[in-house]
């Protein structure tokens, strides 16, 4: 590539970079408001909801984005990233701001549940957009900095909408906040976020040769839906991780869901102060992102399911810690364990749908890779809601952590079962195919 097409690329992967990065946290500003909201509109008669109707609103809303991620997905390696990408974000502004006006479980769980479905679309965008902007060996690094858009993003939002709940802002007035902030971002979007270098006459970087297409994995466009799936299908690997999804999403979805009024109840703080506190977990999980992406990039054959052994394993101490503090009242360490999980969950986590999607989807399939693996998660992710609600309201908090605890050791167990796999079906390739 002569050097003015390479600085060109290299211009172009930052600012590609970029937008998504800034459009994926607005699509979190318009996820975890309703998280931060959750102690107003209990409190709230007009809304008409207790904490029950919340879990099973935030239910209903995950059972659409499971659903939604693998439609969208296989919709998107046919359409486009940007095009799934945009439809999606501007889509949940509508039904974040209908949200707002409406009142009642009916009515609020209808337009969470459409949010959800149409958000779905979002990360399949980022993913296949990426497969055509950036080189394999790179995938780690590239999807750990757009990850944290959901991470960073997530906390940023989260602590800026706790402070203008401790302001006295109403819950309408935060899902009216978010809803602006998110289209304002959409209209820099469509005019910067290209599909492909190939839009602005640049060559398409190479995809890893270990995709579960092989040859053809490098093709933008499948022939029809049975050469998109077939693969998958036929792939132990892929259903592996997409168990390692469905125990981690729940984690993560259950944290996310619940840990500002957790803090509230367990520790009886006020819910503005819960819901800046519970920054922390998205927080240092963006900094275990940085570390998981980079980290695997940089192994020669680039397993990254192996990382998720020692980080799950470590992740099943720091949430037993966290049922201890919870047990006496242990504000201090209750704290340090939540820091803990994030930082031994969420950067293993990010690496499923980014990396390891692109990794095994190649730019044909990596956004039918990032929703059905996802898809896998949310099924888990459903449990969240309602599930560890319940088991709240039952058993206590602290029986809450120590079922996660078991739940992540099972999950560093089905990791082990993936090197396995992993070692015996690369044994047969040359040290120059493992290291393209």
């Amino acid at each position: 590539m002569p050097d003015r097409d390479a600085s060109r690329l290299l211009r172009w992967q930052t600012v590609t970079g970029a937008v998504l990065l800034i459009g994926y946290s607005g699509y979190y500003l318009c996820r975890s408001n309703l998280s931060v909201a959750v102690p107003a509109l209990v409190a709230d008669p007009a809304a008409g909801v207790d904490r029950a109707a919340i879990g099973w609103i935030a239910s209903a809303g995950i059972v659409a984005y499971a659903a939604g991620k693998s439609i969208t997905g296989v919709a998107g390696d046919f359409l486009g990233g940007r095009r799934l990408f945009l439809a999606g974000l501007f889509l949940s502004v509508m039904a974040t701001a209908a949200f707002s006006v409406s009142a009642g479980m009916p009515a609020l769980t209808l337009w969470w549940v459409v949010n959800r479905f149409v958000q779905s679309a979002g990360w399949g965008g980022v993913t296949k957009t990426a497969a055509h902007w950036y080189p394999a060996s790179r995938y780690g690094t590239v999807m750990s900095v757009l990850a944290l858009s959901y991470l960073f993003g997530d906390a940023a939002g989260r602590y800026a909408l706790g402070s203008l709940l401790a302001g006295g802002v109403a819950w309408r007035g935060l899902f009216a906040v978010a809803a602006g902030v998110l289209a304002a971002i959409g209209i820099v979007s469509l005019w910067l976020l290209k599909s492909s270098p190939r839009d602005l006459g640049l060559r398409e970087p190479d995809v890893n040769v270990d995709n579960v297409f092989g040859r053809d994995g490098g093709e933008s466009t499948p022939s029809g839906l049975g050469d998109l799936l077939k693969p998958y299908m036929t792939s132990l690997s892929f259903w592996l991780v997409c168990g390692l999804s469905f125990g981690m999403t729940l984690i993560r979805e259950a944290f996310n869901a619940w840990v500002p009024i957790y803090l509230v109840d367990a520790h009886g703080l006020a819910p503005g102060a819960a819901a800046q506190v519970s920054a922390v977990f998205p927080l240092l999980g963006g900094i275990s992102c940085l570390a998981a992406g980079t980290m695997t990039d940089r192994r020669r054959r680039r397993n990254r399911v192996a990382l998720m052994v020692p980080a799950m394993a470590l992740c099943a101490v720091a949430l037993a810690a966290l049922a201890i503090g919870t047990a006496q009242h242990d504000l201090t360490l209750s704290v340090v364990a939540i820091g803990a999980t994030a930082l031994c969950l969420l950067g293993p986590y990010t690496l499923l749908s980014g990396a390891i999607a692109m990794d095994i989807g190649g730019r044909k399939g990596s956004a039918t890779a990032a929703g059905l693996i996802d898809s896998a998660g949310y099924a888990g992710g459903t449990l969240s809601g309602f599930a560890i609600g319940r088991l709240a309201l039952v058993g206590g908090w602290a029986s809450v952590f120590n079922t996660m605890a078991a739940l992540a050791a099972v999950v560093a167990v089905i990791a082990i079962g993936y090197c396995v796999e992993y070692r015996s079906r690369v044994a047969w390739r040359t040290p120059a195919a493992d290291a393209t």
